[in-house]
């Protein structure tokens, strides 16, 4: 009987220590090791957080070529974003725009486009006479338009970049930015404006050049290859030139994650291609990105002394974390941590915050914010609150 008590409870620590060992595999799977880039200039980044993923000299300052013209989209949606212009405006096109060379849509001198369709001729044909005829509409000039790129570079704190022209076409040592930098207004471009989407996932599609020689058609060819090499491409931006090399900013979608992978000075296009999906895959391979799923449940606060007796509350923003160590997020616990709320309270003021943690270890938090403003209550406040308790 001792004997058999004795086997009994070693099958219990065994099957306690296979359990143990089943939940840790689980939870933690091997690390993938960094893929090898031959491109000087490379970064992975995850878009939602921002984190980067992988990174290889990413702060070198090179060429960017057409790469630049993510941030003339980026000001071609801040514009529609602040009523300034429209996609139904029609745009003309100067003398000058029509003299860029390289590629183009070949765009001629006082031709009349809209802005929809010069958005998918920059997007999707890298056109930079179009690139300028936006420029040109939006600040009057190009060199206008290309201080407002510097203006919102720096904004997005891209501190090794600088713009020359609003379309890539200068190869000169003036016109410069990195792959840090290109992916942060790559990222900013995607996530502001996720409308971009449908402009950059365009393989192709004609449009309609009507001059004084009449209409004909004239197709737009996606830049970005990716398109049909890699299942999960939704855009970004190609570029080459001769002191460039070939560039791209690529962006894919896969399980509800964004990356976007740059890579800058690639020997061919095909190379720039390839390292890019390597990128992507690799970053699909190790990254596990944790949203709450009930970020949008808030029950109302009870306010004292309010002229209401309760105040709508919201979280600040989203609580996303991203990890790139092959664990999972199975254990996350979300504690609810709120300050009495006394009034007056003014919308937009902190009024506690949620707090994630996992295995006891703090994954961080996120602000809770009043949605409303309750004033103090006054006297006849309280009054009409005795009255109608007394009715009721």
């Amino acid at each position: 009987m001792i004997t058999l008590h004795i086997e009994k409870n070693l099958r219990k620590k065994i099957l306690m220590i296979l359990l143990s060992l089943t939940i840790i595999l689980e939870n933690t799977l091997p690390v993938l090791a960094a893929p090898e880039i031959s491109a000087p200039s490379a970064v992975l980044v995850e878009a939602s957080t921002g984190q980067v993923v992988f990174e290889q000299n990413g702060t070198a300052k090179r060429s960017p070529a057409s790469i630049t013209k993510i941030m003339t989209l980026l000001l071609i949606f801040d514009a529609l974003e602040k009523g300034k212009i429209k996609l139904e405006d029609t745009v003309s096109t100067s003398a000058h725009a029509k003299s860029m060379g390289g590629s183009q849509v070949f765009l001629e001198e006082g031709e009349i486009q809209t802005v929809d369709t010069l958005i998918k001729c920059i997007a999707v044909a890298s056109g930079n006479d179009a690139s300028v005829a936006m420029a040109e509409y939006i600040a009057g000039s190009e060199a206008a338009f290309v201080e407002q790129m510097n203006t919102r570079a720096q904004s997005l704190h891209m501190e090794n970049t600088y713009f020359t022209d609003c379309c890539g076409l200068t190869d000169s040592d003036e016109h410069y930015t990195t792959a840090e930098d290109e992916a942060i207004m790559s990222r900013e471009l995607i996530t502001r404006y996720p409308q971009i989407y449908q402009y950059t996932k365009i393989w192709m599609e004609d449009i309609v050049h009507e001059t004084r020689q009449g209409s004909k058609n004239f197709t737009l060819s996606s830049t970005n290859k990716l398109l049909k090499q890699y299942q999960w491409t939704t855009g970004l931006k190609t570029g080459s030139t001769s002191k460039a090399k070939f560039c791209v900013s690529a962006t894919a979608r896969k399980d509800d994650m964004d990356l976007i992978a740059v890579i800058m000075g690639a020997p061919d296009p095909k190379v720039r291609f390839k390292e890019a999906a390597t990128l992507l895959n690799f970053g699909f391979s190790t990254c596990s990105l944790y949203t709450d799923p009930n970020e949008k449940t808030l029950a109302a606060v009870v306010v004292e002394r309010g002229k209401r007796d309760t105040v709508q509350v919201v979280y600040k923003g989203s609580f996303q974390i991203l990890d790139t160590e092959g664990n999972t997020f199975q254990n996350v616990v979300k504690d609810i941590h709120m300050e009495p709320a006394v009034a007056p309270v003014e919308q937009g003021e902190k009024a506690g915050e949620a707090v994630y943690s996992m295995n006891g270890r703090r994954l961080g938090s996120v602000d809770i914010l009043y949605a409303e403003d309750v004033p103090e209550a006054e006297f006849i406040d309280y009054l009409i609150k005795t009255l109608k308790s007394l009715l009721l």
